[in-house]
């Protein structure tokens, strides 16, 4: 049952100042230490920082804003990814999720013993760990993660000794992006809400430039607010429960969102709409640190405008615990004993979507942010089942299509992306306007670039190796984590990071892809192929006829390559160089006879191709009733599928 959202106002001030008199002063007088803390996450889905202590007009979060009163809000908190399961892989780790293969939704990874989520080590140094509801890494997670995952039992009641500190995961599913697009959900969730807290969605005047300003995108805005009015709700009735305990003066709490708001351009996005999360920590009293680089860390009310990376969430637990860090971890802990330099960059990744990849990479510092399209052949909105079933989804198609959108939403509609794009966050918050062909910021764009190459190669970056052959290699290694770490793993790092990059270079990097087909490592050939046909689909003038014949050549020959990945590739760039004859039947095999993940790259060519595809037309429905067969991971291939076809046979518009 949902606690009332207020608490008698006498009974209020008694109990904390008893609380605080008994759990703050005592231990002191008496010379002690005090206990180990007990440590809460209140985690929730989908929501960015529309909250009121972050200065939302229109929020209406009372008890977020007393929990920021009493402690730390973080305004340049981000995730590594715009998308909940990828993201949270890292926040169980410590690590990227680029860096662990956990990168693509919905994939399931293999780690290394040696990595391990880090409640495994404060369940080890004796804490009560437990998690109500939100299990979602894409790894299979050690059985010693645990005391209670899910259902009634995952509670800090439930612990046998109640001196055993504890450390607490609740999740709130209730704002997910399902909540603002399913209407019998949206309704349940705010059930709790008085008429007061409703929302008047044309009275919202924080509504973004970005979507069309009409009854249909507002009623979603307007969705988005009622539902954190409940997520809002449910943080004060675990809050009462924690001062039901006389447990409140003895934990430290965390708030966070695991990413930006679930509508199009936020959520699955590494724009600051879809990264950018509220971060709320409070410190009682006993446990802030006076000492080193952060003294008086916790003071109620305070605000700080540090760089927190989504990854450092876990370090910093065991920090507060007393516990080592593994060495293997990338993230840093930002509160607590024997703090490191603070960040100068935050880091993320958006990979495969459900069944469309895009590979898109980002660094953001605390105003500047650049992103490298590792893909910008592909627009910004390609066509995914989950999105479109969105009301925003469908009215951002339906007035594209009368042409009847603003500039600034029209934009993401492009047939292609720039390959980088800075933004000023300070002066430019919604990041319309790219900077990155601006003479001014020529040298921030050189810098920023820089610091993401490294970043990809310090990482080592799985998300610039073909998905098929992470498959086949886990299979051989025992892992993903080692793909790019096994004997000769560094040097694949490099030149894999090099072709990737040249793959999107234009034609001036066209010798160095057709050499690049000579590579002995399947991975680097795959992107020299990949450049080749996007140097082809550009269609540049400055291409010589000898270097032409030099890629028809040797994506001919990759037709023969003994990676299906590559062979997929090199059938793309037939088709933009104008030879689909050979390649077609490349991709048909290969549809039906490789890996999944390389049967999904095969729909997806067959799908860019358009009117290319029409000799196979037959084959490729062949295909789709080949495909239905399979497990759940096939629907991704059915949808691309069904997507090339509804084209082809005029039964859809085209759109993505």
């Amino acid at each position: 049952m949902q606690r009332p959202t207020c608490r008698p106002a006498i009974e209020s001030i008694v109990t904390a100042w008893a609380l605080a008199m008994l759990c703050i002063t005592a231990p002191a007088a008496r010379g002690e230490a005090p206990p180990r803390p007990n440590i809460l996450w209140l985690s929730c889905e989908d929501i960015s920082p529309h909250l009121g202590c972050y200065g939302d007009p229109h929020a209406i979060t009372p008890h977020v804003d007393q929990l920021a009163r009493e402690g730390v809000r973080y305004t340049h908190a981000f995730t590594t990814a715009g998308v909940c399961a990828p993201c949270r892989s890292g926040i169980i780790t410590g690590l990227y999720q680029t860096t662990l293969g956990t990168h693509h939704m919905r994939c399931t990874a293999t780690l290394p013993d040696f990595i391990k989520p880090f409640p495994v080590y404060l369940r080890r140094a004796g804490y009560y760990c437990t998690n109500k509801s939100k299990t979602d890494y894409q790894f299979k997670h050690p059985r010693e993660t645990w005391d209670a995952a899910k259902g009634k039992k995952a509670h800090w009641r439930k612990r046998p000794n109640k001196d055993q500190p504890f450390f607490a995961v609740f999740n709130f599913t209730g704002c997910h992006e399902s909540g603002i697009a399913n209407l019998s959900k949206y309704r349940s969730v705010t059930s709790i809400l008085t008429p007061g807290q409703r929302q008047d969605a044309a009275k919202l005047t924080t509504f973004p430039p970005y979507y069309p300003d009409t009854p249909v995108t507002r009623e979603d805005w307007k969705r988005n607010y009622e539902l954190i009015t409940a997520m809002d709700a449910w943080v004060g009735d675990l809050i009462g429960q924690l001062k039901d305990d006389g447990l409140y003066e003895n934990t430290i709490i965390f708030f966070w969102s695991d990413h930006g708001i679930g509508l199009p351009r936020a959520k699955r996005w590494l724009y600051d709409s879809g990264t950018h999360i509220p971060l709320i920590v409070r410190i009682p009293q006993q446990y802030r640190a006076a000492k080193g680089p952060a003294p008086n860390q916790g003071r109620p009310g305070s605000v700080t405008d540090q760089l927190v990376s989504s990854i450092d969430l876990g370090p910093t637990v065991l920090r507060l615990a007393g516990l080592d860090i593994p060495e293997h971890v990338q993230g840093q802990p930002f509160l607590g004993r024997d703090l490191g330099r603070p960040r100068k960059f935050v880091y993320g990744a958006r990979d495969r979507m459900d069944e469309r990849y895009d590979i898109i990479r980002m660094v953001r510092g605390k105003r500047f942010k650049y992103i490298r399209n590792y893909e910008p052949l592909k627009t910004f909105y390609q066509y995914m089942n989950t999105p479109e079933k969105g009301a925003t989804m469908r009215e951002l198609r339906r007035l594209h299509e009368k042409r009847k959108l603003s500039p600034e939403a029209e934009q993401f509609f492009a047939g292609r992306k720039p390959v980088e794009e800075l933004y000023d966050c300070q002066a430019d918050p919604h990041e319309l306007n790219n900077l990155a062909a601006d003479k001014n910021y020529h040298s921030r764009l050189v810098s920023m670039r820089a610091v993401h190459r490294k970043w990809v190669r310090e990482t080592g970056d799985l998300g610039l190796v073909p998905e098929g052959i992470i498959t086949e290699r886990t299979r051989t290694l025992g892992n993903s984590y080692a793909i790019l770490r096994q004997e000769g793993g560094k040097q694949i790092n490099l030149l894999l990071s090099d072709m990737a990059a040249k793959a999107s270079s234009g034609h001036k990097a066209l010798s160095d892809l057709i050499e690049g087909f000579s590579a002995t490592d399947a991975a680097v050939r795959y992107w020299a192929a990949t450049g080749i046909g996007n140097v082809a689909f550009a269609k540049s003038a400055a291409v010589s006829a000898t270097l032409k014949n030099k890629s028809r050549q040797v994506a001919t020959r990759g037709l023969d390559d003994r990676s299906a990945a590559v062979r997929i590739a090199s059938a793309r760039a037939l088709c933009h160089l104008g030879q689909p004859g050979p390649a077609l039947p490349v991709l048909i095999n290969e549809l039906k006879t490789a890996n999944q993940w390389e049967r999904l790259q095969a729909a997806i060519v067959l799908d860019e191709i358009d009117e290319q595809a029409r000799p196979v037309l037959e084959q490729m429905r062949v295909g789709l009733e080949y495909q239905q067969g399979f497990n759940s991971n096939g629907k991704y291939r059915v949808r691309v599928m069904n997507r090339a076809l509804n084209e082809l046979e005029g039964t859809n518009r085209k759109v993505n």
